[in-house]
């Protein structure tokens, strides 16, 4: 996926102090006042001049591709799960890291004269962490930015590891991911196990998102690890809320992808869905949308068996039918609910709460959801899992 920065974001990124305190989601902004980012126009199509494009199926090599490929212009690490306490209480979170290439890495460039400083880079990194309370129905996203100089944020492949402003996942000696992140007033402290064998999406693992040559993204997936640890909740969230510390156990998925330019011309966002169901399979499926609201022909998804074996699912295969709005307090206009339907499947998917949108640096939905429905050979299924809403305006 290209990205071209606005300026205001670019310059929010960079962080030319040593890291960023800690930002939530904010009050509705002011008439006339800048206005986030849309994710989806950060990851559009304009001049890849000096960037490595994906273009044709690789071979995958591990654990090699789990770090940085700083030949593309942006990549992302990105964890979702459901979580439950031991009281019965249930919790939804998203941690995820982006890189995003300033200029290219390549040797042949044009990127000028060489920097000496030690803080010139040629990236700059973005975190995001949120946490969904379902049963208080409250929803906190926090975020940091780093310039990728001076350890302040960057990723490596062995050991692995990819932080940013003292947020990080790293591996564990059993080969699974320690995700560690910490507000004054939220923090996340999870293990989670390889579970399910990793999953190339798309060709294998060529993820194909439009006609031209390199509109495309290499991605790949763990659907369904195994995870526990705790979540802290400061008394600060909210008056008369005590400190709470929080043992947690429960699934997540992880999905990783990185690309150059991987919007086609006239895409102007999209509707994504990773679902865990209750007979052991996943569902990703992604539509991916036109101004008007209708999907391109290069939607599409997968059906993830309990053995982690990937059927593929083709854009006609799957229709999605929203279930109801929601307007957000910055007044964009959400689906609030889904039906999807195959021959395989008729799926009901309900937000564990409507306002689960990221107001910060970039703006988008993201947030965990509840299926409900039948599955073909199996009758009646539930699930959990995550929905990512980008470009609506």
């Amino acid at each position: 996926m290209q990205i071209r920065i606005p300026w205001p974001v670019c310059c929010a990124l960079l962080c030319w102090v040593s890291g960023c305190t800690d930002v939530a989601s904010p009050a509705p902004a002011e008439p006339g006042s800048a206005k986030p980012a849309q994710l989806s126009t950060l990851l559009g199509a304009t001049d890849d001049a000096g960037y490595a494009r994906a273009v044709e199926p690789r071979k995958f090599t591990f654990p090699a591709d789990h770090g940085p490929h700083p030949d593309f212009r942006n990549e992302w690490w990105y964890w979702t799960g459901n979580l439950r306490a031991a009281d019965g209480r249930a919790f939804g979170y998203q941690f995820t890291i982006f890189r995003f290439a300033l200029v290219p890495s390549t040797a042949s460039s044009p990127a000028g004269p060489a920097r000496t400083s030690a803080w010139a880079t040629r990236d700059s990194w973005l975190a995001h962490l949120t946490l969904t309370d379902i049963a208080g129905q409250r929803f906190y996203a926090f975020e940091r930015s780093g310039r990728g100089a001076l350890d302040l944020a960057g990723a490596t492949a062995e050991p692995f590891r990819v932080h940013c402003d003292g947020w990080e996942a790293s591996r564990t000696r059993l080969d699974g991911i320690r995700i560690h992140a910490d507000t004054p007033h939220l923090a996340l402290d999870l293990t989670l196990a390889p579970g399910k064998p990793l999953v190339l999406q798309g060709e294998r693992g060529l993820s194909r998102k439009g006609a031209e040559p390199g509109n495309a993204s290499y991605y790949y997936s763990q659907t369904r690890m195994p995870t526990g640890g705790t979540i802290r909740l400061s008394a600060g969230l909210h008056a008369g809320q005590p400190d709470e510390l929080l043992h947690v156990t429960g699934t997540s998925w992880m999905d990783r992808e990185w690309s150059t330019s991987a919007l086609a011309p006239g895409v102007v966002g999209w509707d994504w869905f990773a679902l865990q169901l209750s007979d052991g399979r996943d569902l990703m499926f992604y539509r991916l949308r036109r101004a008007d609201g209708s999907a391109t022909g290069f939607s599409g998804g997968a059906l993830i068996a309990v053995d982690g074996t990937l059927t593929p699912l083709a854009p006609d295969q799957v229709s999605i039918t929203p279930q109801g709005t929601w307007t957000s307090r910055s007044g964009v206009v959400y689906p609030a609910g889904w039906r999807l339907h195959s021959t395989d499947f008729e799926l009901v998917i309900t937000p564990a709460l409507a306002d689960q949108e990221l107001d910060l640096t970039v703006r988008y939905w993201e947030g965990a959801v509840g299926v409900t429905g039948s599955m073909r050979g199996v009758g009646p299924t539930t699930g959990v899992g995550y929905v990512e809403l980008a470009g609506y305006p």
